[in-house]
């Protein structure tokens, strides 16, 4: 590439990153130099939750420029230099009942409230009127995503090492790999993108299935996210980060992040107490233990756990041992997997996503150049949930998790024989 081609490439890359770090400030809502920022909320059709926070916020300047970058660098200027508020009063109205939040230290505010009047039915998105009356009045909306009568399950998934290669919690590292870098320093895992379109449709195209997403990142990586999910066609849906919800009305203590994201997910499963659930992680952190206390605590809810396999080491083996146990005593499925199309195939089996999920995720990991052959697949099935249990108990999973020289591990179905598809009568 010539000098000049990538004096543009830069300055095109240098631009949409400015854009993009200045974006919170356009997006917040008010002109009085404090704003209100609310994030996506989410709920039922008899309850619902939303998180936002109050900002003390610079004006804008009133010099007019024709120069979109130097407008976003002013605007990054009033970013470093905004301000939380807390204490904040103000209310929530929603379909004929209203709540009053005030913010905390940090600024941020939580509403829970149950209309009277259920939500209507022609639409995914709902709003929310936020007033914010203290420290001065200003006017906000928020969106609640409600899921549709026709959706079959719901999707929780990790973010960091799920979908996305390691880097959600730093923004500088996400932006490089955004705009700057080539095509094959990957930031999505490939097939990720066509895999949970197909779980937001379901099996008949139409479902409109709930796609939660749940990250250690702090709220300051948000806009960075929605980037990315656009970037690479992930479902819009709810982004729940843990570490400033370490601390609510409920508990006055930090908690550590994998006690908060347990609660969170109990708490999804008592908000949609009618639906199953399918959990998607991976095996480097704790997703293995919360996810094996989540199937232990509500038998029966969970269809299957897709955990994407990122590495051999021996000091997860335990962990993932027990989930599975757990998981194939339950009923359900574990898919232990090495890469998006595993987890598609698996959809499909189970009545999960569309036949078609294949040729989607092969197609996508095909133009972001992953060619090499798919890692073997195995499978610890046994005629009843109680024998495939005692199966990994007896050592057989993690046989099979070390099989084989490759640097990329296996795939790992456990699962019952007797299992039937979601869809079938």
């Amino acid at each position: 590439m010539s000098d000049t081609g990538t004096t543009k490439r830069w300055l095109g890359a240098f631009t949409r990153i400015s854009g993009l770090i200045a974006r919170p400030v356009h997006e917040a809502q008010g002109e009085g130099g404090v704003v209100v920022q609310p994030y996506r909320g989410y709920g039922s059709r008899s309850e619902v939750f939303l998180i936002g926070r109050v900002f003390r916020q610079s004006r804008p300047s009133s010099e007019p420029t024709k120069d979109n970058l130097l407008a976003d660098l002013r605007d990054i200027g009033r970013r470093i230099a905004r301000r939380a508020v807390p204490h904040a009063g103000g209310t929530a109205r929603f379909y004929g009942t209203e709540e009053p939040f005030t913010t905390d230290k940090d600024g941020y505010f939580r509403v829970h409230l149950s209309p009277p009047l259920p939500p209507p039915l022609d639409r995914l998105w709902h709003t929310m009127d936020l007033a914010l009356e203290q420290p001065q009045p200003v006017q906000a909306q928020a969106q609640i995503f409600i899921p549709p009568a026709s959706c079959r399950y719901v999707v929780i998934s990790d973010i960091d090492d799920t979908i996305m290669y390691t880097g959600v919690a730093n923004k500088l590292r996400m932006l490089w790999r955004l705009f700057v870098e080539d095509a094959q320093s990957r930031v999505a895992f490939p097939g990720a993108g066509a895999l949970y379109r197909a779980l937001h449709a379901g099996i008949s195209g139409n479902q409109q299935n709930p796609m939660l997403y749940v990250s250690r990142a702090p709220w300051g990586i948000y806009e960075v996210l929605e980037e990315f999910f656009d970037r690479n066609g992930i479902p819009i849906g709810p982004i729940l980060f843990l570490r400033e919800w370490g601390v609510s009305w409920k508990s006055p203590l930090p908690r550590k992040a994998e006690d908060h994201k347990r609660e969170l997910i109990h708490n999804m499963l008592a908000l949609y107490s009618e639906l199953p659930f399918v959990l998607i992680g991976d095996s480097g952190q704790h997703d293995p233990e919360i996810y094996r206390q989540i199937v232990e605590e509500h038998p029966g809810r969970v269809l299957a756990v897709y955990i994407r396999n990122i590495s051999r080491d021996p000091k997860r083996i335990k962990e993932i041992e027990d989930l599975a146990t757990v998981v194939a005593g339950a009923g359900s499925s574990l898919v232990l997997a090495a890469d998006s199309m595993a987890m598609a195939e698996h959809a499909v089996s189970l009545g999960l996503v569309a036949p078609t999920t294949l040729a989607e995720v092969k197609g996508e990991k095909e133009a972001a150049a992953d060619t090499a052959p798919p890692p073997a697949t195995y499978g610890v099935q046994r005629a009843t949930p109680a024998a495939t249990a005692e199966a990994v108990s007896q050592g057989d999973l993690q046989h099979l998790v070390e099989t084989g020289s490759e640097a990329v591990p296996p795939s790992i179905i456990v699962e019952p024989k007797t299992r039937q598809p979601l869809n079938k009568p």
